[in-house]
């Protein structure tokens, strides 16, 4: 199964900010919109950074942010791991390990295209699972290809 397989059944939609979005907005966005992590781009294309929940647990731990006066670049991170639409689920689920990443942007040409997360990843890699017991049901049955 490949990423564009996952973008394709969940959308496209990314929630992006910039870096001068102050930290309490950014916040306000993730828990509102139930989501981990927000992609930083000025533009909506390209990435500056990435947001994410980690991030500002961290941010927070540490007695120098201030919640209500320091902004997302402040916390961010910058060195954000892409993938390609062609990349396979087992390869981005290798680089989440490998990185300690949650949500991995999907780009084209160095484009916003899209972002997997780690529930993306479990789901597809699980999705698979289940269509390979169904063939091996289906063959054992005697009825491959039903």
């Amino acid at each position: 199964m490949l990423i564009a397989d996952i973008l394709r059944d969940k959308g496209a939609d990314v929630q992006t900010t910039t870096i001068q979005t102050p930290l309490k907005e950014a916040v306000g966005m993730l828990a509102n919109q139930r989501i981990g992590a927000l992609l930083v781009s000025s533009d909506g294309r390209q990435i500056d950074g990435i947001l994410s929940e980690r991030d500002v647990v961290r941010g927070l731990a540490n007695d120098s942010v201030n919640y209500e006066t320091h902004t997302v670049g402040d916390l961010m991170t910058s060195n954000v791991f892409t993938c390609a639409p062609d990349a396979t689920v087992a390869a981005v689920m290798e680089l989440m390990d490998e990185k300690r990443i949650r949500h991995v942007p999907v780009t084209v040409d160095n484009v916003l295209a899209g972002v997997v997360s780690i529930r993306d990843i479990v789901n597809a890699r699980l999705k698979e699972a289940e269509m390979e017991r169904q063939e091996l049901a289906d063959y054992i049955a005697g009825s491959p290809g039903a």
